[in-house]
């Protein structure tokens, strides 16, 4: 079974940067799709962006449209969350996920965490002044 490993969490202030990386262990990244979600103080936990090797286009959620990215190193089977513009109601523990890309799609598995199998223990983002 997979195994995921985030890391890159910390604390920036509003309008900084920080890249998240979820390093795959166990096999590649070519049947899996590969999610980031969050969960903060008080709220559910939300999906954030979803990417697959078998989807043309990966998942964002509204609220990080135009600030977030993600990219997929096959390489390294590690998936990064680029986030940039940040701001304080970004601030979560952001956790890595997979799925099977046979069971959902990066819109699913997004929007209504379906088809998730392995979930990471997160890391931690902070931004405040």
């Amino acid at each position: 079974q997979v195994q995921l490993v985030e890391s890159g969490g910390g604390s920036v202030q509003p309008g900084g940067s920080l890249r998240l990386s979820c390093a795959t262990s166990g096999s590649t990244l070519n049947t899996y799709i590969v999610g980031w979600f969050r969960q903060a103080p008080g709220k559910g936990r939300e999906g954030v962006s979803c990417i697959s090797n078998r989807e043309v286009d990966p998942y964002f959620d509204d609220a990080v449209k135009g600030r977030f990215t993600i990219a997929v190193d096959n390489a390294k089977n590690t998936v990064y969350l680029q986030m940039n513009s940040l701001k304080p109601e970004d601030t979560a523990v952001y956790y890595c996920a997979v799925g099977r890309t046979w069971v959902t799609s990066v819109q699913t598995m997004c929007t209504r965490s379906y088809g998730i199998n392995v979930w990471g223990k997160g890391t931690l983002v902070t931004v405040s002044s």
